[in-house]
């Protein structure tokens, strides 16, 4: 199957169930940063963000004989995630839930911003203290909400796929996304 921008992700899942190995190549480049990132946001720990990364790679791969496309592929693909979080937060009975607090051996929830050459400095340090407030407000979120937002944001999930990939109704989706920017804005307003 020749690949290029306008082959979707479907098409692509299609043809890697039937036998298109190039396809799931394609799949993985496309989709390996997001997932990865969405693992290590829920999890906070690298190695364990590792483990469950290839687990839901390796799940995927398992189950692709019998995929059909019954939603976009990433509804799929962070649905598989999700239910491989669920899985290992059920089997070592306790939730560990995501903060965004920065640690040595952790990457930070957005990349840090980098000044423009030109920008002044005193401009760079209050891009590094708004980004470090929205990492305050994120960690400060109940988890579902938190895992909404991230979905939307770093997926581009709409909020029937995160209802979908979350085991929730749209609605409940919905009003978690809607209160999660309801705190995050609320406590941007009230930054200096």
């Amino acid at each position: 199957m020749p690949r290029d921008a306008s082959t979707s992700d479907e098409q692509l899942m299609s043809a890697y169930r039937d036998g298109d190995a190039g396809a799931f190549d394609e799949l993985y480049r496309r989709h390996k940063g997001g997932v990865y990132r969405y693992m290590l946001r829920n999890c906070r720990d690298a190695a364990l963000a590792d483990e469950l990364f290839q687990e839901v790679w390796m799940n995927l791969i398992r189950a692709r004989e019998g995929y059909t496309v019954q939603a976009k592929f990433t509804t799929y693909i962070y649905t598989l995630a999700h239910n491989r979080l669920i899985d290992h937060y059920r089997q070592h009975g306790r939730a560990q839930f995501v903060s965004f607090e920065r640690d040595e051996d952790d990457a930070p929830f957005f990349a840090e911003p980098l000044a423009a050459p030109r920008d002044e400095p005193e401009r760079h340090l209050d891009v590094k203290q708004q980004a470090a407030q929205l990492l305050q407000l994120l960690g400060a979120l109940p988890a579902p909400q938190r895992e909404a937002f991230v979905m939307q944001y770093e997926a581009g999930m709409s909020v029937e796929e995160i209802a979908d990939a979350t085991g929730v109704t749209r609605e409940t989706a919905k009003s978690r996304l809607r209160y999660a920017l309801a705190k995050i804005r609320q406590g941007l307003a009230s930054w200096p």
